[in-house]
């Protein structure tokens, strides 16, 4: 079938059916309001094909998620974050000298400009992280020029995956008051991070393997997943012409908001809660099983994936591993376990579909690793960064892009008659 048939008011129209690699099927509505006056309803676009895109796939009812055709496990086993923004951004995993030359470009490019310190301190110490963050990215298209050749793009992917590192590690260090900690060539990319994140020039800091191998995970694990929020942001900034910087710090926002990437930051405040209550997690097992309670567990199950989320898999392996490893002795951790345990087993749960996600485990992790909550969500965008990126470029580079205008159904006031202001009713 090439075309599914709409009838509006006794007219038919054809609709071009579009049929992806992995048999996803969508018809075309470009010429549905020109042949009809009419147009599609969509809140939320959850219905809605925004474009046509080569670098990710999920299945939700099979809980599969592949970036550019590899299996997530697969890349959270095998590879390194740098080795899969490397196959994000340009379509292939790198070969080894391909990644060596890659490692030593973005290690090259670490360093922010000096004066953009001054920028941090004109924050209060208060400040939100990310708000900090897009702030300064934003700012990076005043350092650096929205050149067009295919060299000044590539150099301006590096700069920013280089520098986002280094703007992330200096927004964590001014909200507690310590001295910024330089970018080292000689560690890795998730190394680098912890140790700007953690060592005071008093000290010596030993990069914990173990942490960053999780860390490398976690933004593997994040780096990529489909058209959301965030994703859908940068490509609708970028539609209108706007640079990189521009549209990542507009991605990066929009990440902020608490429906989006601040969900793990509410698994711990809802464990937090769960503490202060005496540690009763069956109190709030029942609550939120009582459809006239207003509670809900936080972390568990996902708007796109309905029998489980691949992601979690991967991580729940990790994070028994590390907090094992790692010895830790926190009551909130006990109560993740409690619930994990609960729903994996009630049948509540297992039939709805509402396994322990991806930002369940992920914020207990963070929280094992040192990492404040107010730096979860920062976290997210550091691992989403490459993501972003693809997508803008394939954007830039699709020459079906337009700039992007949704349409709306009116539901105002009719026309009405002007009366002047100041002016009586009845007046001649």
């Amino acid at each position: 079938m090439d075309n599914a048939r709409l009838t509006i008011n006794d007219q038919d129209i054809d609709l071009p059916i579009t049929v992806g690699t992995e048999n996803e099927v969508g018809f075309g509505i470009g010429k549905l309001r020109g042949q009809t006056g009419a147009i599609t309803v969509d809140p939320g676009f959850a219905n809605t094909g925004s474009c046509e895109s080569a670098i990710t796939f999920i299945d939700g009812e099979k809980g599969i998620l592949r970036y550019r055709g590899y299996s997530i496990e697969d890349l959270a086993e095998h590879s390194s974050f740098l080795d899969v923004a490397y196959l994000l951004i340009y379509g292939q995993l790198p070969t080894r000298d391909e990644l060596d030359v890659f490692h030593t470009e973005i290690a090259r490019h670490s360093l922010l400009h000096e004066d953009m310190k001054r920028f941090f301190e004109g924050y209060p110490a208060s400040a939100p992280p990310m708000s900090v963050l897009s702030a300064i990215v934003s700012s990076l298209s005043a350092y650096y020029p929205n050149g067009q050749s295919e060299e000044d793009v590539n150099l301006n992917i590096i700069r920013l995956l280089a520098k986002l590192n280094t703007i992330a590690a200096f927004s964590f260090k001014k909200s507690i008051g310590q001295p910024y900690i330089y970018p080292r060539n000689d560690l890795s990319y998730a190394g680098d991070f912890l140790h700007m994140m953690f060592a005071v020039p008093s000290e010596e800091y030993e990069v914990n393997e173990l942490l960053v191998r999780t860390l490398d995970m976690l933004l593997i694990l994040h780096a990529d997943h489909e058209q959301n929020c965030s994703t859908s942001t940068v490509r609708m900034v970028g539609s209108s012409g706007a640079d990189l910087f521009s549209s990542i710090s507009a991605g990066i926002s929009a990440l902020s908001g608490p429906l989006h990437g601040g969900a793990n930051t509410a698994v711990i405040d809802m464990l937090e809660m769960i503490r202060r209550d005496g540690s009763n997690f069956q109190k709030y097992v029942g609550k939120a099983k009582d459809k006239n309670d207003p509670f809900r567990l936080m972390g568990f199950g996902h708007r796109v994936y309905k029998n489980f989320d691949p992601r979690a898999r991967v991580i729940k392996k990790t994070a028994d591993e590390v907090l094992g490893q790692l010895g830790i002795d926190d009551p909130l951790l006990d109560i993740a376990k409690q619930l994990e345990r609960i729903a994996l087993e009630d049948e509540y749960f297992v039939a709805r579909g509402l396994y322990p996600n991806v930002d369940f485990y992920s914020g207990i992790l963070y929280r094992a690793m040192g990492i404040p909550t107010n730096m979860f969500t920062v976290m997210f965008a550091l691992g989403r960064l490459p993501g972003w990126i693809s997508q803008y470029m394939e954007m830039k580079n699709d020459p079906a892009t337009r700039i992007n205008r949704p349409r709306q159904i009116y539901i105002g006031q009719n026309h009405r008659e002007y009366i002047q202001i100041g002016r009586r009713a009845n007046a001649t």
